[in-house]
């Protein structure tokens, strides 16, 4: 059985995504992923969609939580 996949919204940060996950792109092209990544939510990624860590020198902030 394959591990449940998660996605974690980190404070300031990028999408942590861990489990079984294909993602794919408006085309349906498969990107290669490891079975932990990170997707970028501050739209300043060189290395977009996933996060290199540019958030942190942007001053990317963003912290929602469940109602």
């Amino acid at each position: 059985m394959s591990e449940k996949a998660q996605i974690k919204v980190n404070d300031n940060g990028p999408y942590l995504v861990k489990g079984n996950v294909e993602m794919v792109d408006a085309d349906g092209n498969v990107f290669e992923t490891k079975k932990a990544f990170t997707i970028c939510r501050c739209g300043h990624s060189s290395n977009k969609p996933f996060c290199d860590g540019t958030h942190k020198k942007v001053g990317f902030e963003s912290e929602p939580r469940v109602e």
